[in-house]
């Protein structure tokens, strides 16, 4: 390797060093406050705590890595064009393709590894952190109860407005939904003042003293017409005490993991796989759906004879308008009526499974998502690379004032299409390729042009050729 390129290979990694080990912090900080209903109140050590930040830590990848290439492209080459070090390079007869042939090897490298880190790395950890994620969420639901929100333990949901004492153990403006598991059954609402928990934390039962309190259950009478009256009983009550067993929820494993089928968690071969397998799912049940719909409106047909007080019409002469003109205006209205209804009920059960079908389509798009991405991450440093690089050289400025507000914008118009075409392909709006692919087409051409006007000492913007224009129609003006 030559003084050059070690000099230049050098520089960058300096620079991107410190640029991702400042945003990969930055993330994380992110994710500690989108996750802090999850880590707060739930009594958990250390351990527990750097175990979920750790599984949480690879999905920050995709983010931090394409934008600290462009913002340490953007730097380090516009370090070398504030401090006269690129002009000495071409007066040499260096030009930029050549300046950057250290980096291209370093960054395709780079790509490369990123690739494989989302195809592997990535996968694995959300495998671990979803499951992480759910199983906390049962750990200690003693503990688990916070001011203001509901908090889901076992059977009930459990809401309070403040909590006080030593342990919080005394509650205040308490409200408790309790489910059922049949569905038939009575809810159940109580509200009390106030509230105390007895047990210890260490008990196999939560037990929950509430004092001044209501109590409303709805009661569903057997006959239909009555239901619609919605009846419910209210109790009050001084006291009135609830066990909780905790017996299935203080068995919890943090590190079980019993989600599986989440398309994050897959690599390429699993998704390729799964794919095959949904694809396969949705055309056998589009298929038998299609012909269930015709055996019944051709059931339907072969019966509306019978409903006609069993006319001498078949079936097949009852189906031609001559026939039906020749019927009686009762007939022909129990035939509309009974066609009507063929028609009501199949439009009812395409309704119904459109949503169906729609669900499993959004889930085989969800798959195709996940394998353009890990691509995309791989493009995306190569992208954010050859837009750097050349805008560093062409703006003159190093350091983290001008760079730091063109990575941004360009990182938030990356950013911003990514999420908006795979929001619309998951929908179905548009295929899963363009729309994991729509923000590389669209920067794509700026990464070109820039590349360009770097090598050919063209400036961001061409103002000889703006003021050339102008100059051509006020001398047409003046002309006539």
């Amino acid at each position: 390797m030559k003084i050059l390129d070690r000099y230049i290979l050098i520089s960058f990694l300096r620079t991107f060093i410190s640029v991702f080990l400042i945003l990969f912090f930055v993330f994380i900080l992110q994710g500690v406050w989108l996750f802090i209903s999850d880590l707060a109140g739930k009594d958990l050590d250390a351990a527990s705590i750097l175990k979920f930040m750790v599984f949480f830590m690879p999905s920050i990848v995709p983010m931090a890595l394409p934008l600290s290439i462009l913002l340490a492209s953007i730097m380090t080459f516009g370090n070398l064009s504030e401090n006269y070090e690129f002009a000495a390079m071409k007066s040499a007869g260096v030009s930029l393709q050549r300046a950057m042939r250290s980096l291209m090897v370093f960054i395709f490298l780079l790509s490369g590894l990123a690739f494989l880190f989302a195809n592997n790395v990535i996968p694995y950890s959300q495998y671990r952190f979803l499951n992480f994620k759910s199983n906390i969420a049962q750990v200690k639901p003693a503990m688990a109860i916070s001011e203001g929100q509901f908090s889901e333990i076992g059977s009930f949901n459990i809401k309070v407005d403040k909590k006080s004492g030593e342990k919080g153990n005394d509650l205040t403006g308490v409200t408790i939904h309790k489910s059922s598991q049949n569905s038939i059954s009575n809810t159940t609402v109580i509200k009390a003042k106030r509230g105390k928990l007895l047990s210890s934390e260490n008990s196999n039962t939560l037990q929950l003293a509430l004092y001044d309190g209501i109590q409303y259950e709805d009661i569903i009478p057997k006959k239909y017409e009555e239901r619609q009256k919605l009846p419910f009983t209210k109790t009050s009550f001084k006291q009135y005490n609830i066990n909780i067993d905790l017996t299935k929820l203080n068995k919890v494993d943090v590190n079980e993991a019993s989600i599986n089928n989440s398309s994050a968690m897959l690599t390429i071969g699993e998704l390729n796989y799964a794919l095959d397998s949904l694809r396969k799912d949705i055309s056998k049940e589009k298929k038998s759906f299609a012909d269930n719909i015709k055996y019944k409106a051709k059931q339907d047909l072969v019966k509306m004879p019978d409903t006609l007080n069993k006319s001498s019409a078949s079936p097949k002469v009852s189906a031609s308008l001559k026939v039906f003109d020749k019927l009686t205006d009762v007939e022909k209205i129990r035939i509309l009526d009974n066609a009507l209804g063929t028609v009501s009920s199949i439009q009812f059960s395409i309704s119904g499974s459109s949503d169906e079908f729609s669900y499993k389509q959004k889930n085989i798009n969800s798959h195709w998502l996940s394998i353009f991405d890990k691509f995309v991450i791989a493009y995306a440093c190569i992208l954010m690379f050859f837009i750097g690089a050349p805008l560093g050289a062409i703006i003159r400025k190093g350091g983290f004032g001008l760079p730091i507000v063109f990575a941004i914008l360009i990182f938030i118009i990356f950013h911003f299409t990514n999420t908006f075409g795979k929001k619309i392909a998951q929908e179905d709006g548009i295929p899963p390729f363009l729309g994991s692919w729509l923000s590389s087409i669209i920067l794509t051409p700026l990464a070109l042009s820039l590349t360009y006007r770097a090598t050919n000492d063209t400036g961001l913007i061409n103002f000889d050729g703006i003021n050339s224009f102008f100059q051509r129609i006020f001398q047409k003006k003046s002309a006539n």
